[in-house]
């Protein structure tokens, strides 16, 4: 599933395209994704305006002169592909329908931007503006990473009750807003914390140092456009590169890539997901 890197490249990638620019008319071409689509979707989205588009977490939020906000989740391997605008060197023309284009913006500039999801796990609600705040997917949120709210002393007073291991720790969502699985993993690598250790259990100056690390790993992930395992691509198409620079996850058996350890990375499974970590430098 696209996180926190994957979702903002993905943003960037539509802001010269989307904001500021009107939607000429917007098709549904099924009842709903993961859920049904809002009433009227898209007669309430043709004509609208762009006003800002923002991001919270794993959600894009599409800020519209009509005071709504449409919410889009990508879920599993949803994409919002552009075609029919120059993205740098080159012009993508509008390529013809394909099976699972479920949601299409044809847009007053001459762009289009096609929801494709093959798997159906995404999601799209529109909520007015001003509840934003409210709306069920986005008051359950924690502060997130990269921004002001998200500080050593902040960290380490959520932890200090949490008796559940740092790695299940750091995946609530209400305590970090689109941390993920794989940088979660790299986060506790280049930390030297073993995720199966109790959060409350992790000496304070420790827990303090992850914030750093956190920012860190976030933002060289987004700087190299996410990570393509299997779905996810940038919205021009291509892939994003972050994967060439794991130094744990999907690396089960190779050498840890710490100079001097001779530990090879093993994986463990916690809350049902795949957890890859170094036995030598995580402790």
């Amino acid at each position: 599933m696209p996180e926190l890197p994957e979702v903002e490249t993905v943003r960037r990638g539509l802001l010269p395209v989307m904001e500021g620019v009107r939607i000429g008319r917007a098709e549904t071409r099924r009842d709903g994704l993961r859920w049904p689509f809002p009433d009227r979707m898209a007669e309430r989205l043709t004509g609208a305006t762009v006003q800002r588009l923002g991001r919270r977490s794993k959600y894009l939020l599409v800020d519209l002169d009509t005071d709504e906000t449409l919410i889009v989740h990508l879920g599993m391997s949803g994409r919002m592909l552009i075609s029919g605008h120059k993205l740098g060197k080159f012009h993508h023309e509008h390529p013809a329908p394909e099976k699972h284009d479920h949601v299409v913006f044809d847009l007053e500039n001459g762009a289009r931007v096609t929801f494709n999801d093959p798997r159906r796990f995404g999601a799209m609600d529109l909520c007015p503006t001003g509840a934003l705040d409210d709306h069920k997917l986005i008051r359950v949120l924690g502060p997130e990473p990269l921004g002001n709210q998200f500080d050593e002393s902040y960290l380490i007073e959520a932890l200090q009750t949490k008796n559940s291991p740092i790695k299940s720790a750091l995946l609530d969502q209400g305590i970090i807003a689109g941390l993920g699985n794989i940088y979660v993993c790299e986060v506790l690598f280049r930390a030297g914390i073993h995720p199966a250790r109790k959060a409350s259990k992790i000496a304070k100056q420790r827990v303090a140092s992850l914030v750093p690390i956190i920012r860190e790993v976030l933002s060289d992930a987004i700087e190299s456009g996410g990570s393509s395992l299997k779905d996810y691509r940038q919205a021009d198409g291509d892939l994003g590169y972050f994967q060439h620079s794991f130094r744990v996850y999907g690396r089960e058996g190779e050498r840890c890539v710490t100079s001097g350890c001779a530990g090879e990375i093993a994986r463990i499974t916690q809350s049902g997901r795949s957890t890859f970590y170094c036995p030598q430098c995580q402790r």
